[in-house]
């Protein structure tokens, strides 16, 4: 199973996008506190459209409580990793992956990454900016996992219209 945990997120609509894409995608979300917004705010829902009531997500009151009720592989996403996304098999459908990320300001603090340094990855960027988006590295790796894994429970087609709505 995926899942996608967010350490101290800062920013409401970031989270409530990351909800979205869970939703989308089957995948379940970690919350661990402090949050920097309170979970029934607008823009959360803003951003979530009205897609987060189909998230799975549970929030946690610090990290060690995640560590306690979760077990499995844990990646962390940080730009001081020095391997790239794409160099870990997540093929494995049946294993528990956790991708890990920080808060916006600052990250996922050093103490928790000098722990699991072979765990650690970068998405790969130019030196122009820091880092990418919170939500868009999110939908990187969860859509990386699932393309490892040939994106198991997800339709290929559209299914509201129906899949031959282009031909008519």
């Amino acid at each position: 199973m995926i899942n996608v945990v967010l350490y101290e997120p800062e920013i409401p609509g970031n989270t409530g996008n990351i909800m979205r894409t869970c939703a989308g995608t089957g995948v379940k979300l970690h919350l661990i506190e402090p949050l920097g917004f309170k979970m029934d705010e607008k823009s959360i829902k803003r951003s979530g459209v009205n897609y987060i009531d189909k998230c799975e997500y549970k929030i946690y009151p610090n990290y060690e409580a995640f560590l306690k009720e979760n077990k499995g592989t844990f990646y962390y996403l940080t730009r001081y990793g020095k391997k790239p996304h794409t160099s870990f098999d997540y093929s494995n459908s049946d294993e528990n992956i956790y991708f890990i990320f920080g808060k916006e300001s600052t990250g996922i603090p050093k103490e928790i990454l000098k722990h699991d340094l072979d765990h650690c990855m970068r998405i790969p960027m130019n030196d122009n900016i820091r880092a990418l988006n919170l939500s868009n590295s999110v939908a990187i790796m969860v859509y990386e996992a699932l393309r490892q894994q040939n994106y198991p429970n997800l339709l290929f087609t559209e299914p509201f219209k129906g899949e031959d709505y282009l031909e008519n």
